[in-house]
């Protein structure tokens, strides 16, 4: 077997350049030539993962199937290949310090003393291998969060350099860095860029391609501007201008020939033959919708659309399923009561109350949730969304007055939704829910659910502590809210509908994970589904 090649992806100038959708974008064109690719994030924060974040902070926490919280950029990934990551995906400063100190605490080191280089370094070197050692892989791309320059993140640059020493042709560096238009002079500036390789040229390492993030054309004078200063070929000069969606980055990269200069770097054959049908097919329907619907995301991270990102992801997916564009409106949680409920909610086709942690926002998801149980409209709650529903059902339509979840109220009288028995004594947050997947039995064949899956078993990913309290089950089913899917092993209500609701569901998994650009969610297809009003 050929041995694992390894692409590094650094940043510069700026965050928030796109780092994790031009690892996607060049992984989906390698995939597609017939190499078998997978991509990795290196955190340099200290906490062990994003578990413990709040999602003002850094957007939304992804949970793979193996039950790793880890990056957002880890759901891209998965979005763009259609292959599951893994905890080996995403590694953190918190993670590589830990195990060191572990490593330590048990003699492993031999009374050395414990540095930074080579100990980190070496951590670091053995986690981005392990992926090529045991996937298989003909190429690992590591993205490197942070900036060059950044202080924490140093010990990654090094290890990089240490690597691609180690490794010769068989390891590259990508560098994205930034253009800026300056519309005074109407010029292009290449200063940011010069100073961001000099930067890391600092650090030792010299990067092979320069992917340059622009709002304008690059012209050929400006890329061989760049060449010359910054030491590399005009060929690996890549411009990367802004497109309308995400999924339009790989077709740009391939106009660039991002893949085959990579390809040509790493000695690797340039087959020629490449197969993004089903990707085009997707933007196509994506960009040609017949019909339009307008969904309401009600959640308390609104003002940051990462913190929810892979369900507005999801939303799109489903969208060009159903040849729609679906028209998002994101609704603060906090600013919904009982008095402007009709006013804000009205004219939507659809609601979905988003997951989260915590009593803030509370009051408003709940009126939410009568809104669209008493109007008929397609309703989607998860995890969190899916509690809401069965408070807000036990309170309006059981009349178990001030019912809640012993999260938001501990001395609830009802507590419809309670606390998992195995989380009860848990003291320490990080990493201790009911994570990654699990088994889901459909036992309603005449549910929404059902007719959506086509099938009776399914697994989902999870990321929670507290589930629907069984004691209160035949009531719910006496009132006409039904649990419609359970795991098997545990009996634990998994899926929640009203069947004489138009399209009611909540979930206690996140089925957002798993929706990606070639196989999209069917829970979000049927929603969107549901919630087009034929004229």
């Amino acid at each position: 077997m050929p041995e694992t090649r390894y692409i590094f992806v650094t940043g510069g100038v700026t965050s928030s350049l796109g780092k994790g959708i031009l690892a996607a974008s060049l992984a989906k064109l390698l995939q597609s030539r017939g190499y078998n690719v997978t991509i990795q994030k290196l955190d340099p924060y200290i906490n062990v993962d994003p578990g413990t974040l709040n999602p003002y902070e850094h957007g939304e926490c992804f949970v793979t199937e193996d039950g790793a919280e880890t990056d957002l950029d880890l759901g891209h990934y998965e979005r763009f290949l259609n292959e599951a990551t893994s905890q080996a995906n995403n590694v953190t400063t918190g993670r590589i310090y830990q195990s060191v100190i572990e490593k330590e605490r048990r003699g492993d080191y031999l009374g050395k003393t414990v540095q930074i280089i080579p100990h980190i370094t070496d951590e670091i070197k053995r986690r981005i291998k392990i992926l090529g050692s045991k996937g298989n892989y003909d190429i690992v791309i590591t993205e490197i969060g942070g900036t060059v320059g950044d202080i924490e993140s140093l010990p990654y640059i090094e290890a990089v350099r240490q690597l691609k020493w180690e490794l010769g042709n068989k390891a590259i560096v990508i560098h994205l860095t930034l253009v800026p238009f300056l519309a005074a002079t109407g010029e292009l500036k290449t200063k940011p860029t010069q100073h961001s390789v000099k930067m890391l040229l600092e650090t030792g390492v010299q990067p092979d391609i320069l992917v340059l993030r622009t709002e304008h054309d690059i012209d050929l004078a400006v890329r061989k501007k760049v060449a010359l200063f910054c030491n590399v070929g005009l060929e690996s000069v890549i411009q990367s201008v802004n497109v309308p969606t995400i999924y339009e980055v790989p077709l740009k990269m391939l106009e660039e020939k991002l893949d085959i200069t990579v390809l040509k770097k790493l000695d690797l054959a340039i087959k020629e033959d490449i197969d993004l049908s089903a990707w085009n097919n997707f933007l196509l329907k994506h960009k040609n919708p017949t019909r339009e619907v307008e969904i309401g995301l009600v959640g308390k991270y609104v003002e940051l659309h990462d913190a929810y990102k892979s369900i507005a992801e999801a939303i799109t997916h489903a969208g060009a399923e159903n040849h729609c564009k679906v028209k998002l409106n994101w609704i603060h949680s906090e600013e919904i009561n009982s008095e402007n409920v009709a006013e804000r909610l009205s004219h939507l086709n659809g609601i979905i109350i988003a997951p989260g942690f915590g009593h803030r926002g509370m009051k408003g998801k709940i009126v939410a949730c009568q809104y669209a149980r008493e109007n008929n409209v397609p309703f989607f709650g998860i995890c969190l969304g899916m509690q809401v529903a069965v408070i807000e059902f036990a309170r309006n339509v059981l009349k178990l007055e001030g019912a809640d979840s012993s999260e938001m109220n501990p001395k609830t009288q009802y507590p419809v939704i309670d606390l998992m028995e195995e989380q009860k004594g848990i003291t320490h947050y990080g990493g201790t829910m009911r994570l990654g997947a699990y088994e889901c039995r459909i036992i309603d064949k005449n549910s929404h659910v059902c007719s959506a899956y086509n099938k009776l078993t399914v697994y989902e990913r999870h990321r929670h502590r507290y589930e629907f309290n069984d004691t209160y089950r035949q009531q719910f089913i006496d009132g006409g809210m039904v649990p419609v899917g359970v795991n098997p092993e545990t009996d634990l209500v998994e899926i929640m509908e009203i069947p004489g609701h138009k399209w009611f569901v909540g979930v206690q998994f996140h089925p957002e994970y798993r929706s990606t650009v070639l196989n999209p969610h069917p829970l979000f297809v049927d929603f969107i589904k549901n919630a087009i009003v034929e004229k």
